[in-house]
């Protein structure tokens, strides 16, 4: 037995004897390959990986009735021969707990700052951060977004590191990334890949996204890690896969640093994102609507209904009217609009470029923040078809919203008008920009029935413009 023990002992202190020899024989070939000029990401690593930390959160579970056999309630007749658990209403509650794993970045050496996931900590009873060299500490929560899924975390702590952020701009398809995280719960990690496409969005049409897309590999336990260039710099925080099994398959997303600069400059002043609200309902340009238009534009947000006492209306925007930049920044689409205004201080006041008719112009509007404003959204009246509509020249008594135009008598539930967006009531005023008093205007104006069509239209007060093709 002790010839077994020793034996043992011996093979256990040879394998250590060799492995450290393997080590020393990898870092002599990495020192010789750092000598030879080989390409390498250890040095870059070695400044970036103790700003990225493990992030483990306890979350209590709802409990419910405290009296089960088997997994099954008890009928109440029957409550009274087993033993009970104390409920809520007692001093005493047995509560369960489920655990996660996610990982974080300290962005903020000096202050403690650390950026994750909204959903790793989302619920959270307690959070813990383990640093890079092995301390674990408490964290406390400053704030949490979940419409862009991310959450800022302060932790005390000596002696941290920080990633420098990257601009974003600078970032284009095909550039090297690293992501760096805790997968599984296994330990740090770090996954090489390019980027394989920006500006993705989808995946919540709820949420504002803007996402980074790569194939370096991001798994379970990745959530709120680090997607950094070449240089070390942060491009995104790891936020979601796409997957079958859980696994990585190449298609990652990070939350891109400019939105995660602007969230966080929210959560440590507020605790939350305040959203500004500009009041407009938008919708893209593409070719179809610019040849309806007859606009010589093939990016921006166009305007398709402008709300009542909004920053939109106080500034002059009208309904037709397309944005292509705010502060000087190009806006491509409805989601650059949208992503832009949701992430701006209420109160601040903004320069808006816009062509209306053709013709550029330049307004300012002060980000609102009354609640039921439109931030800017997707039209949801840009949809197929122009039948289903039952329609007249407008006579006396149809209306108090125009004396001219084309009223809508009724709209065929399910027809592709309805789902236009046109509805029963609605004053037809323009048609292609062109406008219409009567149904004989409505139908020149309307020409080619090929053509998408695009229609102003009066319902409550509010001018509101129609795709229909």
């Amino acid at each position: 037995m002790s010839f077994e023990r020793t034996g043992k002992h011996l093979t256990i202190a040879i394998a250590f004897f060799l492995s450290m020899a393997a080590v020393s024989q990898a870092q002599a070939i990495s020192e010789e390959a750092k000598l030879a000029g080989l390409p390498s990401l250890a040095p870059m690593l070695e400044e970036v990986t103790p700003a990225v930390v493990s992030i483990r959160v306890a979350k209590t579970l709802p409990t419910t009735s405290r009296y089960f056999f088997n997994g099954e309630e008890l009928p109440e007749q029957l409550r009274r021969y087993f033993p009970r658990v104390p409920d809520s209403g007692e001093n005493y509650r047995q509560q369960p707990y489920a655990t996660g794993a996610g990982s974080g970045v300290i962005i903020d050496a000096e202050n403690g700052l650390v950026v994750t996931n909204h959903h790793v900590v989302d619920s959270a009873a307690t959070i813990s951060v383990q640093l890079h060299d092995g301390r674990t500490v408490e964290a406390e929560l400053l704030g949490s977004d979940a419409n862009t899924d991310v959450a800022l975390l302060r932790i005390e702590a000596s002696d941290l590191t920080d990633i420098p952020f990257a601009d974003v701009q600078t970032v284009a398809v095909g550039d090297y990334v690293v992501a760096i995280g805790n997968p599984f719960g296994i330990g740090q990690t770090v996954t090489s890949g390019i980027v394989s496409a920006l500006g993705r969005t989808g995946l919540n049409r709820n949420n504002y996204e803007d996402f980074i897309q790569t194939d370096a590999a991001i798994n379970m336990g990745n959530s709120g890690g680090a997607l950094v260039d070449l240089e070390g710099h942060l491009i995104g925080i790891n936020t979601a896969i796409i997957s079958g099994n859980g696994g990585s398959n190449g298609i990652g997303f990070a939350v891109p640093v400019d939105m995660v600069a602007s969230v966080v400059g929210h959560l440590e002043r507020d605790g939350e994102v305040r959203r500004g609200l500009l009041g407009v309902t938008i919708t893209d340009i593409t070719p179809q609507v610019a040849e309806a238009l007859e606009v010589d534009l093939d990016a921006g947000a166009l305007v398709t209904s402008v709300m009542s006492g909004s920053a939109a209306e106080a500034a002059g925007i009208e309904v037709s009217d397309v944005i292509v930049a705010l502060n000087g920044d190009a806006i491509t689409s409805s989601r650059d609009l949208r992503n832009t205004v949701g992430l701006l201080r209420r109160g601040e006041e903004v320069s808006l470029r816009l062509y209306r008719n053709g013709r550029a112009m330049d307004l300012n509007a002060v980000i609102g923040g009354p609640e039921g404003d439109a931030i800017a959204s997707s039209d949801a009246g840009s949809a197929t078809g122009f039948r289903g509509a039952q329609l007249r020249s407008l006579t006396a008594g149809d209306s108090d919203l125009s004396e001219e135009g084309v009223f809508v008598d009724s709209v065929q539930a399910g027809s592709p008008t309805a789902a236009a967006g046109l509805q029963a009531g609605d004053v037809i005023v323009e048609v292609n920009r062109r406008a219409v008093a009567d149904l004989e205007q409505f139908n020149n104006a309307l020409g080619d029935s090929e053509r998408l069509a695009a229609i102003t239209v009066l319902r409550e007060g509010r001018r509101l413009l129609l795709f229909v093709p």
